[in-house]
């Protein structure tokens, strides 16, 4: 089971989920939301983040949806903006956008198309590039906050297929150390989390049983991974409980990965 929500770590802080209508950004909203953030609640789907921030609100707590498109440099000021301006600055953010929706045809440098190689750089490093280029400032004009990203144990594996989102990954985990090691003198801090697999409802309905019980087999965990585990760690990142960690990757994942 993961960690119960504590109302007050968070308490008056503003932060940005971005990559919020489904699965992991969900979930990581509303844990947020109830440790005590006002929150942010961007997507690309917007009806998806309004639900998202509507059940928030019904549990107590403070949501904005906004549209965001994190491959386009306007959409993302726009909602950093939107944050500044409806909790009078910002704390932090979760960048959890990805191009899954590209994942089919990330089959293998040699017969994959161009265009989803470039889609999935677009959305899953250049996007949370963006993020934390307009969310720095706004962080060390508040005095300082935290950033955290979500990557992937792909990151630290080869597979003979997905060679785009690994590499995606990759370039998330060198992003987060260029940040923490950029602004961290002036309170800024960077992390990634990598998951292993989790089960979202995307992957519930997706993956076979067989393909679960293969997966549970390589960890030494008795359960497979739920967006609650994410969102437990990334409110972790976010307080100032954790204002020594910076430019780390933490694997999240059962063990599936020891490093």
């Amino acid at each position: 089971m993961t960690e119960t929500p504590q109302a007050e770590r968070l308490a008056g802080k503003s932060v940005i989920v971005a990559g919020a209508a489904t699965g992991i950004g969900a979930a990581s909203a509303r844990r947020l939301a109830a440790e005590g953030a006002r929150v942010v609640v961007g997507d690309i789907d917007l009806p998806g983040a309004e639900a998202v921030a509507e059940a928030i609100i019904g549990e107590g707590g403070q949501a904005v949806p906004v549209r965001v498109d994190i491959a386009d440099e306007a959409s993302v000021r726009a909602l950093v903006e939107t944050a500044v301006d409806a909790y009078g600055g910002l704390d932090g953010a979760h960048v959890n956008a990805g191009a899954m929706q590209l994942l089919p045809g990330d089959t293998d440098v040699v017969d994959m198309d161009l265009a989803v190689w470039d889609g999935i750089m677009a959305v899953n490093l250049r996007g949370h590039m963006l993020v934390a280029r307009h969310v720095v400032p706004r962080l060390l004009a508040g005095g300082g906050g935290a950033l955290v990203h979500t990557s992937s144990d792909a990151a630290f594996v080869g597979e003979p297929t997905r060679p785009a989102y690994a590499a995606t990954k990759a370039g998330i985990n060198a992003l987060v150390r260029h940040v923490a090691s950029r602004w961290g003198r002036e309170g800024v801090r960077a992390n990634a989390i990598a998951p292993g697999l989790v089960l979202t409802d995307r992957v519930r309905e997706s993956a076979s049983e067989e393909l679960k019980r293969k997966l549970l087999r390589g960890t030494p965990s008795p359960r497979l991974g739920e967006p609650a585990d994410i969102a437990a760690m990334t409110a972790v990142l976010l307080s100032d409980a954790a204002s020594w960690v910076n430019g780390q990757v933490l694997s999240v994942d059962g063990g599936t990965v020891m490093r």
